[in-house]
């Protein structure tokens, strides 16, 4: 596991940029393709800045992501389908994003969705860590032992509150209550994670999931059990840790 801190969020971005791009280009140079998944919410708002002008073959990557609201249509300002769409899948030619999509039979399209995923290894995992310490939507107590990769799960509380002090929600009760999540399983077959996690906000997460044994109740901590992983965080989101 490597750690690293930034001054501020952009710095960040940057860095966590650049470091996602030399690790596709990496990949790409091997196997002459990529398999990345990646997060959204506020907190990927830089790197996705950043990204986007990075100088990577974008038609041989393939890109998956993590979750989406149930009953949450694609036009609405908190999907991350239009999330993804706006911020990165529209500003580079990727050669397939498969969105997990939410409407009509969701079972059917969990079933897609997985088989599509379990073609081939993922080569980078893009994971971020809310402020309840889920990663994903997989909030506490996570489901570690799940082997299925895609997954109905229902939102706790504090995640909900999260999206709303993110601005995608006027309250709680706007929060839809089930979503589809990779699994945590899922998440760990990535050949390398890079996590991106700053601001304030998710100090005190940044700081469970360091100090705190493999649980559930911080589903971040199955992180620390990942081969190659590295965590990119700012002043803000390591200050507990730097005070401790």
């Amino acid at each position: 596991m490597q750690i690293n801190i930034s001054s501020d969020a952009l710095e960040l971005g940057t860095k966590a940029a650049r470091h996602i791009s030399a690790k596709l280009k990496e990949v790409i140079a091997e196997k002459g393709e990529a398999r990345m998944v990646v997060s959204t919410g506020s907190s990927q708002f830089e790197m996705f800045q950043s990204l986007i002008r990075e100088n990577v073959d974008w038609a041989r990557v393939e890109i998956f992501h993590l979750d989406e609201y149930i009953g949450l249509p694609v036009t609405h300002i908190a999907s991350f389908r239009k999330y993804l769409y706006e911020r990165f899948i529209n500003h580079v030619a990727v050669r397939k994003f498969h969105s997990v999509d939410v409407e009509g039979n969701i079972q059917e399209k969990i079933e897609r969705l997985s088989a599509e995923i379990s073609k081939k290894p993922v080569d980078l995992g893009i994971i971020g860590i809310g402020v309840n310490g889920h990663i994903a939507f997989n909030d506490p107590p996570a489901d570690f032992d799940t082997r299925d990769p895609y997954i109905v799960v229902e939102l706790d509380d504090q995640c909900k509150l999260q999206q709303v002090n993110e601005g995608w929600f006027d309250t709680v009760a706007d929060v839809p209550r089930k979503a589809v999540s990779m699994s945590v399983w899922q998440i760990m077959q990535c050949d390398s994670i890079i996590s991106v996690v700053p601001h304030k906000v998710k100090a005190d997460a940044v700081f469970r999931t360091f100090t705190s044994k493999l649980t559930n109740l911080v589903p971040a901590t199955m992180l620390k059990e990942h081969k190659d992983l590295t965590i990119y965080l700012d002043r803000n989101s390591a200050s507990k840790l730097i005070a401790f």
